[in-house]
């Protein structure tokens, strides 16, 4: 009762006319900047964090709160409708929402998407408040091998499920953890495959990857073919989603939800690994798998669900042990110091008034974003009537833009012009796209996991298998390449039958380039 008591107290306070107001404001401008490729909501955060010193800290980080949810969810907007994810986060959404987009379903996979954001997002800010301890608890139990074997999972199942055969799929992780091998190592503190580039030593930063690979290739793509091809004229379709949308949606997002909350709540957890999770359970527990790469709406609901619950489980580990778990995050922490609040174990004791009207404004944040992002979700699908040469004019425009601003230098335009070429050229060749990303995002981390487990086992191999998960997490990692071949051997009615061929399946004609570059 002491902690509900508190939270209402927290309402109170969150719901007097200036709080909500920035509350608002802060939802506004997160949606606002989370459809502009690279300009997510930790840049915004970090912009206006000067602008707010003259503010009470309540009104100052419910306004950051409503940024960071709005950003989430502005960020599916141009993944949906323009293939363009305006955060890694959103990279998943793209797969089926631009799919559906396509197809005249725009506004069914943004209402899917906003949906799930709120009930994901209201579902995690109620786990925040009940099992905060215990998430904590868990966090801080996981070690360094069961980290890396869980990220292997996550590299290995997208990579297993994607493209019209698996050495596609294998050959486009490997370019991807080539990517994210390039800048200082993280132990020793030579330099790998900067060639001399002294603006390759921090790395190359997945915006630019992400951005690039999406938005300039696909507009490439697009560019080559407009002139051997008539110009498809998209239809908007109905405005709402229909009883069997909703139908299809619940789950996902109930799925999604669990997934996410546990995920961004650990430390270096984040929403990218959760999002990839969800998408290959909703492909495996669908009951309409030939959909998947043409529109499924399960492949929507599911990865905007984790992304969203992700999003409060963060908080988790940011207010409780002042550990965050990705850039927003950070930011958020350093304008709790900027007040001379100090995140951690004895937050709640000393700021409770603070932390539960920050708590309760993501209930309130959640609401008006649903109230905001709803109503305008067929509005936003006719921007798919725009002409191409201005629609991917503008793209790259905006591509171009937040690009640049990601780390406010040149040369990642010369990067986004080549990756864009990288990805023209896996359409043309039919490599999928995603596991590129993945291996980009999760690589790195997975590889800095490895290494401290072994510098703390003194080399022995042995070490990356440290207790019960990661035995089991490798038990699934050998079934999802061995599957293939085991399944050969099973009666047809559990599902045995020859491994499909590299001339069966969605996608396999490289000409039909959505199939196997989603």
């Amino acid at each position: 009762m002491g902690d509900l008591a508190a939270l209402l107290g927290g309402f109170g306070d969150a719901l007097t006319p200036v709080n909500l107001a920035f509350a608002a404001v802060g939802v506004v401008l997160g949606t606002a900047v989370g459809v502009l490729p690279g300009i997510g909501p930790a840049m915004t955060v970090a912009l206006l964090l000067p602008l707010t010193y003259a503010l009470e800290p309540a009104s100052a980080l419910i306004m950051f709160a409503g940024i960071y949810y709005g950003g989430m969810y502005g960020g599916s907007t141009t993944a949906i409708l323009l293939n363009t994810p305006g955060e890694s986060s959103s990279v998943v959404t793209a797969l089926e929402g631009n799919r559906m987009a396509r197809s005249g379903r725009g506004a069914q996979a943004l209402s899917t998407a906003a949906i799930g954001s709120f009930i994901a997002g209201t579902i995690g800010s109620v786990l925040l408040v009940a099992t905060a301890p215990l998430m904590v608890d868990l966090a801080v139990g996981l070690g360094e091998a069961d980290y890396f074997a869980i990220m292997v999972l996550a590299l290995l199942a997208v990579t297993a499920v994607l493209g019209s055969s698996r050495v596609r799929g294998f050959a486009s992780l490997f370019i991807g953890l080539a990517v994210g091998l390039v800048g200082l190592d993280a132990v020793s503190g030579q330099a790998r495959l900067t060639f001399g580039v002294l603006q390759l030593i921090d790395g190359i930063d997945i915006v630019v990857v992400a951005v690039a690979i999406f938005a300039v290739g696909e507009a490439l793509w697009v560019a080559s073919r407009m002139r051997r091809s008539a110009v498809e004229v998209i239809p908007v379709g109905r405005p709402w989603m229909g009883c069997e949308d909703w139908k299809r949606s619940w789950k996902p997002w109930l799925r999604g939800t669990a997934l996410g909350f546990p995920f961004g709540a650990v430390p270096a957890g984040g929403a990218e690994l959760p999002t990839f999770l969800s998408y290959v359970a909703e492909r495996r527990l669908s009951e309409h798998p030939e959909e998947f790469g043409k529109g499924a709406i399960e492949g929507v609901a599911g990865p905007e669900a984790a992304n969203n619950a992700s999003a409060a489980g963060t908080l988790v580990p940011t207010l409780a042990l002042g550990l965050p778990t990705n850039a927003t995050a950070a930011v958020l922490l350093a304008a709790f110091m900027s007040y001379g609040i100090q995140p951690g174990p004895l937050l709640f004791e000393r700021e409770p008034d603070l932390v539960w009207a920050l708590i309760a404004s993501l209930f309130i944040g959640n609401l008006l974003l649903l109230a905001l992002n709803l109503p305008l979700a067929p509005l936003w699908a006719k921007l798919l009537r725009i002409p191409r040469p201005y629609l991917y004019a503008g793209i790259l425009f905006f591509a171009t833009l937040g690009a640049y601003a990601t780390n406010l230098q040149a040369f990642d335009l010369w990067l986004l012009l080549g990756f864009g070429v990288l990805g023209f050229a896996m359409r043309r060749f039919g490599l999928p796209v995603l596991p590129l990303i993945i291996g980009v995002i999760i690589g790195p981390l997975a590889e800095e996991r490895m290494r401290t487990a072994l510098t703390l086992s003194q080399g022995d191999w042995g070490g990356l298998v440290a207790g019960p998960l990661s035995v089991v997490v490798y038990a699934l990692v050998a079934l999802v390449l061995l599957f293939p071949l085991l399944r050969r051997f099973l009666p047809a009615r559990l599902g045995g039958r020859p491994a499909p061929g590299p001339s069966t399946g969605p996608g396999t004609d490289v000409r039909e380039h959505e199939e196997v570059s989603r």
